[in-house]
């Protein structure tokens, strides 16, 4: 699709996440034992066929820039664009403080989005887990003559969402925020746009002092009647803006219909390879419905569990419904239960964490315990 550029938005990260984003990016948190959430969007443009994409950041980003390098897991290492890295050049004053909304991060890299030299752009956030099949939503982008295809869930994710409501002709006739449910169909945040649409709508934000994409831009746009269609994804969909969401959605791949759904075999989602030997079980080690990254050393019992590479779980330590990330050391006899650990951490023998499944237990990067 070489008439398509993709923007991929990585600068935020909600509060809610607390110690996991202490040091990243929500879009760089480590995912299914091997991915990091910015994998997703990457993959499925890759997929979709293109190769030219930005991606907007602001703060907290060396974990991600670490993650993405070239850009060469997911062809997008060229001599000439491929993929590039868009800290917030644009305007001075968007180099204090946090962005305040979309429209803000985009005006950041106004000079970027004008020099874009294809005709539509791919808007997508960077902390949603789903393997969008973004061929036939450009396909159907091309046909029905909109400037703006809005890209839907086929259901209601948990958490209040935008929502767009059809009229008779089958375009958007309006827009709800922040609803929990409702008529309409609820946003992913994932927009087609023409590139002078964009621009438009951008000026115009500018010049009234908005920094709002949905309320502000795409109201805006409905306002001015506009001609918006909406594109539906069909499987696996989550925002992750919280612990919960976070733990929720790597829980869910424990499922094989769910994990299916975010990594079918025709659309690969493609990450930065981190090569290592084959993860070595003990004679006395469980393992039960859990995805165990390489370069492991299991010794205890691992259930219901998501572990990362170089993760050592010493004999007698149990672990159930737990996320570990990477190099961590659960030391003998440890009880782990519903705890994510970020990277690095270690537990001393017989420690025992008991979290709940709707209130788990965050130990932060390189902690002790």
């Amino acid at each position: 699709m070489l008439d398509f550029h993709g923007i991929v938005f990585a600068y935020r990260a909600a509060p809610a996440l607390g110690e996991l984003v202490s040091h990243r990016t929500a879009a760089s948190l480590p995912f299914c034992g091997r991915y990091r959430l910015i994998n997703f969007p990457l993959s499925s443009m890759m997929n979709a066929g293109i190769r030219d994409v930005g991606v907007i950041m602001q703060r907290d980003y060396q974990s991600l820039l670490d993650h993405l390098g070239s850009g060469k897991p997911w062809d997008m290492s060229r001599k000439s664009r491929g993929l590039r890295i868009l800290p917030p050049f644009g305007l001075p004053e968007y180099h204090k403080g946090n962005y305040a909304g979309t429209m803000e991060a985009l005006l950041a890299v106004s000079a970027y989005i004008r020099d874009i030299p294809q005709k539509h752009i791919v808007l997508m956030l960077g902390d949603l887990v789903a393997n969008i099949d973004l061929q036939p939503i450009l396909e159907q982008h091309l046909r029905s003559g909109a400037a703006i295809t809005a890209i839907c869930a086929d259901h209601t994710p948990a958490g209040a969402r935008h929502r767009f409501v059809l009229g008779e002709d089958g375009f958007v006739k309006e827009a709800l925020y922040d609803v929990k449910d409702g008529e309409g169909l609820s946003s992913l945040e994932g927009y087609v746009i023409e590139k002078e649409t964009l621009l438009h709508l951008m000026e115009q934000c500018h010049a009234h002092n908005y920094y709002r994409f949905h309320r502000d831009g795409i109201g805006l746009f409905l306002a001015e009647g506009g001609k918006m269609d909406v594109a539906v994804h069909e499987g696996y969909a989550e925002m992750i803006h919280s612990v919960e969401d976070y733990y929720h959605a790597s829980r869910d791949m424990l499922d094989p219909a769910k994990r299916h759904q975010v990594f079918p075999a025709d659309r690969p989602v493609r990450t930065k390879n981190h090569e290592g030997v084959s993860t070595y079980y003990g004679e006395h080690a469980v393992s039960r419905n859990s995805l165990v990254a390489d370069n492991c050393i299991i010794e205890g019992e691992v259930e219901n569990s998501i572990v990362f590479s170089g993760v050592r779980i010493r004999e007698g330590a149990k672990l159930k419904n737990c996320i570990v990330f990477r190099n961590c050391v659960i030391g003998e006899n440890a009880e782990l239960n519903c705890v994510i650990s970020d990277k690095d951490c270690s537990f001393a023998p017989g420690t025992v964490l008991c979290g709940s499944e709707s209130l788990p237990i965050v130990v932060g990067k390189g902690k002790k315990i």
